[in-house]
């Protein structure tokens, strides 16, 4: 074979057999990216994609939880106390996407010079996500609950301890949690508590009310 047929081969031949190949396989791969098969297994994808969405659904879930944190007593419970560390324990139920149960238990003894403040409560509240950016989510609450606040006063040159009886009361509060996986949840809570006052029976009725800024931490289950 001579150099001018070898050349008329290299520049009509291959060019030739080039496009055939690209033609026929770059068709059956358009074929195959556009088939019914491919069309029903990325709209499978899609469905099952849609099951799992990024923030879930937590309701329907228990969860126990402590606080910790400071306590700041104002009213009667200022005269005969300062404010202090204290803790808290709660059990929250997820009743659906947007709505908790909240219930909180407390008890503390507030010491100043002779005098001191105890608090102690058992209350609900209904605890509401006001929305959710990820796994954040800001929440308002309040509720009802008992209360059994006592102090220790000076009346009449004398201490005297006030008489230790269960009110009703209120709470009100605000906060946020972070979901740090599918078991474990921390936040920040601030809580007002206003216990109705206490009667007594030969002395001045007790009123107080109390503020709370509480570490939270959650387990669910």
């Amino acid at each position: 074979m001579n150099l001018k047929k070898l050349n008329l081969i290299m520049k009509y031949v291959v060019p030739v057999i080039f496009l055939t190949g690209t033609s026929v396989f770059g068709k059956s791969s358009i074929q195959k990216l556009t088939s019914k098969d491919k069309a029903e297994k990325v709209k499978s994808e899609v469905q099952e994609a849609a099951k799992e969405p990024r923030i879930p659904n937590n309701s329907r879930k228990h969860s126990v939880g402590i606080g910790i944190g400071q306590t700041f007593v104002r009213g009667d419970f200022e005269d005969t106390g300062e404010d202090q560390i204290t803790w808290d324990l709660f059990y929250n139920y997820a009743a659906s996407y947007s709505f908790d149960l909240l219930v909180n238990f407390h008890h503390s003894k507030h010491d100043f010079s002779r005098f001191y403040s105890q608090m102690t409560s058992l209350n609900l509240g209904i605890k509401t996500k006001l929305y959710q950016i990820d796994a954040f989510s800001p929440f308002a609450m309040g509720g009802f609950g008992f209360y059994a606040p006592r102090v220790q006063r000076e009346l009449n040159g004398q201490m005297v301890e006030s008489d230790t009886k269960v009110v009703f009361g209120y709470h009100i509060g605000i906060g946020g949690d972070l979901r740090l996986n599918e078991k474990v949840t921390v936040g920040l809570l601030g809580q007002y508590h206003n216990p109705f006052d206490v009667k007594q029976d030969n002395a001045p009725e007790v009123e107080g009310r109390y503020y709370k800024l509480l570490i939270t931490a959650f387990y669910s289950f």
